[in-house]
């Protein structure tokens, strides 16, 4: 019986932290916290994987205090994005919710992107040329993904969930994502193949 009780502690303990952290006042910082988190571990995974093939002698930290960072940026947008989203469009209905999949794939996309680049770039002191060239290089390889990806995703995102839920839910969907991102932005034989066809 006691196992039973203290199961029944724990899970409404649970809902007690899930609605304190999803909660209008801890909102934004919840959904920064995880951008943060889940980009760092996109990152390790990454790094890990290129360690084991021999692309890399060991982990760094600061490529991961990087794409923890440009996590945070890209958070504070999701979370900003959403929220006005949610607000000017409202309703449930697969029209509503197909228009807001493409307003987000036209808009959103291409802005977490740009954001996503600025970031790391500001981080790792570049000046306008490289961060142009970087961009040219590699931003239409995670647009084609995101293509690939977030439609079918955010219909479910946009369908399902409440708008509260809407970061957490993206950033669990982005760690596959967030791999194939930092591997992009840490590609360098083919940004260089990229830069030579130019």
């Amino acid at each position: 019986m006691s196992v039973v009780r203290g199961m029944g502690l724990w899970i409404s303990r649970a809902k007690q932290i899930r609605e304190q952290l999803f909660s209008a006042k801890n909102l934004f910082y919840t959904n920064v916290g995880i951008s943060i988190s889940l980009s760092a571990t996109g990152d390790i995974l990454e790094q890990h994987y290129e360690i084991l093939k021999g692309q890399w002698d060991r982990w760094s930290p600061t490529r991961t205090r990087n794409m923890a960072v440009s996590g945070m940026s890209v958070g504070i947008v999701c979370h900003h994005w959403y929220c006005y989203l949610d607000a000017r469009i409202q309703g449930r209905t697969i029209g509503i919710v197909l228009k807001k999949v493409v307003i987000d794939q036209l808009v959103c996309s291409p802005l977490c992107i740009g954001m996503f680049f600025l970031t790391l770039g500001i981080l790792e002191m570049n000046n306008w040329e490289e961060l142009k060239q970087e961009i040219k290089n590699k931003a239409h390889r995670l647009y084609i993904a995101e293509y690939i990806v977030w439609p079918p995703a955010q219909i479910i995102n946009f369908y399902f969930l409440p708008t509260r839920f809407r970061v957490l839910y993206d950033n669990t969907i982005s760690l596959g994502y967030d791999v194939y991102t930092s591997q992009v932005k840490h590609d360098k034989s083919n940004s260089k193949k990229d830069s030579d066809q130019i």
